[in-house]
């Protein structure tokens, strides 16, 4: 993995909140953002028995996101995966120019 970073928590990590695996388990969500390296492209994780494959890892701007990219998140619009996460996490402002790792799966074969 020459072209990434070093990972920062494990795989088994990326998704762990409730509300969000039940959004994986049903297709509604195919994205994860983090401020860090979980996996990588090819990599397999499980929830709940079924398993997902990362299909891409890259670097991208809380700025770039937009409605649809909210919606792969598991949430109905940007302003609303925004509201959440300032939520979740006190003191936090957003900020267009931060720079987060969009970790993008889907069902992996079986």
């Amino acid at each position: 993995m020459d072209e990434y970073p070093e990972r920062t928590c494990t795989l088994d990590a990326l998704v762990t909140h409730a509300r969000l695996v039940t959004a994986v388990l049903e297709g509604r969500k195919t994205q994860q953002r983090r401020n860090g390296v979980y996996g990588y492209p090819g990599e397999v994780f499980e929830l709940e028995g079924r398993r997902f494959r990362l299909t891409d890892l890259r670097r991208e701007r809380l700025g770039q996101m937009s409605d649809a990219d909210a919606r792969a998140e598991g949430y109905p619009s940007l302003a609303a995966y925004r509201d959440l996460i300032l939520r979740m996490h006190a003191g936090m402002t957003w900020d267009d120019a931060a720079l987060v790792w969009v970790h993008e799966f889907e069902p992996a074969a079986e």
